[in-house]
């Protein structure tokens, strides 16, 4: 049991391609078929495994629960069906096979149970669909699809089926009579997924065409075409009161589709789990689950009902422009281009309160060294002091005439400073919001502020790569830092304050020493643009985050890159450090598609390993098993288990990649300036 979404509770890896999946009625049993024939059974309570004993090795392509839960049909690939009977005077309960039909003349591609638990029919790919009586083995032939019968799927009431095949067309079936009644022609693809609205009244049909076709049972028109997987739709289902759809691709997402009302049509949520294409989705009414199989050998589960009506969206809508942790480190605060603030709990991700009053994008926050106020920017001109206690904004201070791009507090909390592009830095008194003081940056529009520890300087740096250093009693310019070779995107000083870190648009990281004034060390090894650094509690480390997607960790003493955080979905446009009490350091991480994720970095056999904690999308929130004995809420423990797949961004416990460092003595004294418009002609 690795991996966790929100709680305690498990996704599966099962060793094997996952062909198809189903819930039992009850909700406490899961079974899946695998591509290499073998079927298992979880138990959905304690996730217990058990092993169905199935003597062949064709690949499992169709699994369904009898209504009562007492049987499991499967149909597999070399032709066969399979009945399995669970006794239930035996615990743990265990599955024999009561009966094999080898009449089918092709593959069996998938089974259905009707609703009341009296027929099963079986899509063929000898262009047939066969109905038969469990109790008796009577068998009926459905003939009229021009090619393979990919799938099928019974009405509510079970007296109609429908079909999906290769020969591009959904059928309807008279189940009593054995009639094709209606054929729907507008997929230019096979069909692989069909089903039923729990209403009947509805049909939603998957294609290879890389749609998802709504069809309306009155008029027997298609009232919705569903676009957005980028390939092969696999599987389809319905939610509970029919108002939403769950897909499955080959494009390795989950998405969660709006299919009534207003909004019918509408992609409301995107899941990434799986690190290859996704096979089958099963859903359970009983407990609001997802359950997806894929050729990555894992099925992740899913709690769809994150992010839905009456609870909070996880993630940011849009990019996320900056990210702090609390003093205390028990908040971290991301802000974004989606005009808001969201404060999370650092143990279990939880999204506490989204802070809305801004009229642009957030594009930067600080928390106050006593972690009571949190002062934020924005493309408003504004800058806002919120209270953390209460969650609500105490002053708007107004005065720059253009967007506010930087915002720092000083060591004792009682000043804040903001940056702009009209070239100024303007200090604010932290209680009371009033004005007192400002710097003229004469050069270039200011991009980036902050305040030395013991908050006597402050450092500024500008769009020209111009890093100014400031004397904050005399309000004067003390020292200038030699020119960046390309726009600044970042600066910080060190916790010691010996030292000051910036980045880049050249796609460098530089460490000043002050004393001197020139950079100790380069730090190449992004191939993108730096968007963030951040210091260490301790100055031990510093971490970079760039749009290559990366993030970098750095050893300060000595300049050699210790680990990296890679393959992210986005780029990485902030990057904060967790104050922490155990030997691990964590850092936070906010990226542009508005997803925020936690990351443990510890020392083992002299290298950092890198491990995912949580990840918040909007619409949904993932942990890993990083969370384990943290004190989940009860609320958390209800909310299902899954791990970020390989290649996504929570590939836990990696050992973290190392490259060559960068020592004093390899660093040319007179390093060519490249900008990035020349690097990337070069490229």
């Amino acid at each position: 049991m690795t991996g966790v979404r929100f709680g305690e509770l498990p996704q599966l890896s099962v060793g094997n391609p996952v062909t198809s999946c189903a819930f039992s009625t009850d909700g406490k049993f899961l079974v899946t078929g695998l591509e290499n024939g073998s079927i298992k059974v979880y138990s959905t309570t304690t996730w217990e495994k058990i092993q169905i004993s199935k003597e062949d090795n064709a690949t499992v392509q169709g699994v369904v629960f009898s209504p009562d839960g007492s049987m499991i049909v499967s149909g597999s690939k070399d032709g066969t069906v399979g009945i399995w009977y669970k006794d239930p005077q035996v615990n743990p309960p265990t599955y024999e096979n009561i009966y094999t039909s080898t009449d089918h003349t092709g593959a069996v591609n998938c089974v259905a149970y009707s609703p009341h638990g009296d027929q099963v029919a079986s899509a063929i790919s000898d262009e047939t669909i066969r109905l038969w009586t469990p109790s008796t083995g009577d068998c009926r032939v459905l003939s009229g699809h021009q090619g393979g019968v990919l799938c099928v799927a019974y009405s509510p009431e079970g007296d109609q089926i429908v079909s999906g095949s290769t020969d591009f067309t959904v059928r309807l079936w008279n189940v009593e009579k054995g009639e094709c009644i209606y054929t729907f022609y507008d997929h230019v693809d096979e069909v692989w997924s069909i089903a039923f609205s729990p209403e009947g009244d509805q049909i939603a049909s998957a294609s290879n065409d890389k749609t998802i076709r709504l069809w309306d049972m009155g008029s027997r028109e298609c009232s919705h075409i569903l676009e957005g997987h980028t390939n092969k739709v696999n599987d389809v289902v319905y939610s509970q009161k029919g108002d939403q759809i769950f897909s499955g691709s080959n494009d390795g997402t989950v998405r969660v589709w709006d299919v009534a009302g207003d909004q019918s049509g509408t992609c409301r949520r995107r899941m990434i789990g799986h690190g290859r294409e996704i096979n089958c989705i099963a859903y359970s009414s009983k407990n609001g689950q997802i359950a997806s199989g894929g050729a990555d050998g894992k099925v992740r589960l899913w709690d769809v009902s994150v992010g839905g009506s009456g609870h909070i969206p996880s993630g940011h809508s849009q990019k996320i422009s900056d990210v702090k942790c609390s003093p205390k480190g028990n908040l971290i605060a991301s802000c974004s281009l989606d005009q808001t603030i969201r404060l999370w709990d650092v143990k279990t991700g939880t999204c506490l309160r989204i802070l809305s009053g801004h009229q642009d994008a957030v594009s930067c926050i600080a928390f106050s060294p006593q972690g009571n106020q949190i002062a934020s920017g924005s493309l408003d001109k504004t800058v806002r002091l919120w209270n953390v206690e209460t969650r609500t904004c105490q002053h708007t201070l107004t005065g720059h005439t253009s967007e506010v791009f930087s915002i720092a507090y000083t060591p004792k909390g009682d000043q804040v400073a903001s940056v702009s592009h009209d070239k100024t830095v303007r200090l604010w008194n932290a209680t009371t919001g009033a004005p007192q003081g400002t710097l003229e940056h004469d050069t270039a529009d200011v991009t980036n502020v902050a305040f030395s520890p013991d908050g006597n300087r402050i450092a500024t740096e500008d769009i020209r790569g111009n890093i100014m250093i400031w004397d904050v009693k005399a309000r004067a310019l003390v020292h200038t830092l030699p020119y960046q070779s390309d726009y600044a995107r970042a600066v910080v000083f060190s916790p010691q304050g010996d030292q000051l870190a910036s980045a880049s648009n050249d796609w460098t990281v530089r460490l000043w020493d002050l004393a001197t004034g020139d950079y100790r060390w380069e730090l190449t090894g992004h191939v993108n643009v730096v968007q963030s650094v951040a210091y260490s509690h301790n100055g031990k480390l510093l971490a970079s985050g760039s749009r290559d997607k990366t993030v970098l960790v750095w050893d300060v003493k000595t300049g050699q890159h210790r680990a990296k955080i890679q393959n992210l979905q986005r780029g990485v446009l902030c990057v904060a450090w967790i104050p922490s009490t155990d030997d691990a350091y964590y850092l936070v991480t906010g990226c542009e598609d508005g997803v925020v994720l936690k990351w443990r970095i510890a020392e083992e056999e002299g290298q950092l390993h890198d491990t995912l904690c949580w990840i918040a999308t909007r619409g949904s929130l993932i942990a890993t098993d990083a969370l384990k004995g943290s004190g989940l809420n009860s609320d958390n423990e209800r909310l299902l288990k899954q791990r970020i797949g390989e290649g996504e961004p929570g590939n836990p416990t990696r050992k973290a990649s190392t490259m060559p460092s960068i020592t004093g003595s390899e660093m040319p004294s007179n390093r060519p300036v490249i900008r990035s418009s020349e690097r990337m002609m070069k490229r």
